[in-house]
C-alpha cells in the first residue's frame, strides 16, 4: 500500500467502533520433547468378545408388502374430483363411458394402447373411463427381494400421471369390485375444452 493508502485506512479505523471485543485464541505452546504423546498400547486378539456383525440389529417383523402399498398410496392419495361423484365412483354405482383391457399385453404393447385410449376417450368428452390391468400372478421365488405381483397393475398409474396422459387425467383410484376390484382402475378425466 502507498503512504497515502496506509494513512487514509489508519483514520478509517480510529473512527469505527468495533460490534464486538476482538477474540485472541490462545496459541499453545510446543510441546518440548519430553512432552511427547505415548500411543496407547494395541490390545490384543484375545481380549476381544466374540460377535457377529448385524447380531444386535433389530429384525423387521414382516416382509414388504408391494400390492398393498400400491393400494394404499391410492387409496390415500387427496381427492381431486368432485366429492359427490368422487362417492359414487367408488361404491360402484357410476357406469364407465369406456373401458380398455390391457389384461395378457405387454408392456410395449400397452403403454401405447392405454396412451390412445385415454387421449381419444377425452377428445369424445369421456369423464370415467376403467383400465382393466389384472391383478397379475403370484410367483413363487426364491429370491430374498420381494417381486411386484402384476406389472401392468404397478406400471398403470405411473403412466396416467406422467406426460402426455397427465394433462387430461383428473383421478385415479381401484375400482369397485363390481368393475374388477384391485385388477382394474377408474380413471376420471378433466372436461374436454
Amino acid at each position: 500500500m502507498s503512504a497515502d493508502d496506509k494513512a487514509l485506512w489508519d483514520r478509517v479505523a480510529q473512527s469505527a467502533t468495533p460490534l464486538a471485543p476482538p477474540i485472541r485464541a490462545k496459541l499453545a505452546e510446543p510441546d518440548s520433547p519430553a512432552q511427547t504423546r505415548i500411543p496407547d498400547p494395541v490390545l490384543p486378539r484375545e481380549r476381544l468378545a466374540a460377535f457377529r456383525i448385524g447380531e444386535k440389529a433389530a429384525q423387521k417383523p414382516h416382509p414388504p408388502r408391494p400390492d398393498h402399498d400400491l393400494s394404499q398410496r391410492l387409496a390415500h392419495a387427496p381427492v381431486r374430483m368432485d366429492h359427490a361423484a368422487f362417492r359414487k365412483m367408488t361404491r360402484g354405482k357410476l357406469k364407465p363411458e369406456g373401458r380398455i383391457d390391457l389384461h395378457g399385453m405387454t408392456l410395449s404393447q400397452a403403454h401405447p394402447a392405454l396412451t390412445r385410449f385415454i387421449l381419444d376417450a377425452h377428445d369424445a368428452g369421456k369423464r370415467l373411463v376403467l383400465v382393466i390391468t389384472g391383478k397379475g400372478k403370484d410367483r413363487e421365488t426364491p429370491d430374498p427381494i420381494p417381486i411386484r405381483r402384476g406389472v401392468l397393475r404397478h406400471q398403470v398409474p405411473m403412466w396416467l400421471h406422467n406426460p402426455p396422459l397427465g394433462a387430461v387425467v383428473l383421478d385415479i383410484r381401484e375400482a369397485h369390485q363390481r368393475h374388477g376390484g384391485g385388477g382394474a382402475y377408474y380413471v376420471y378425466l378433466r372436461k374436454s375444452r
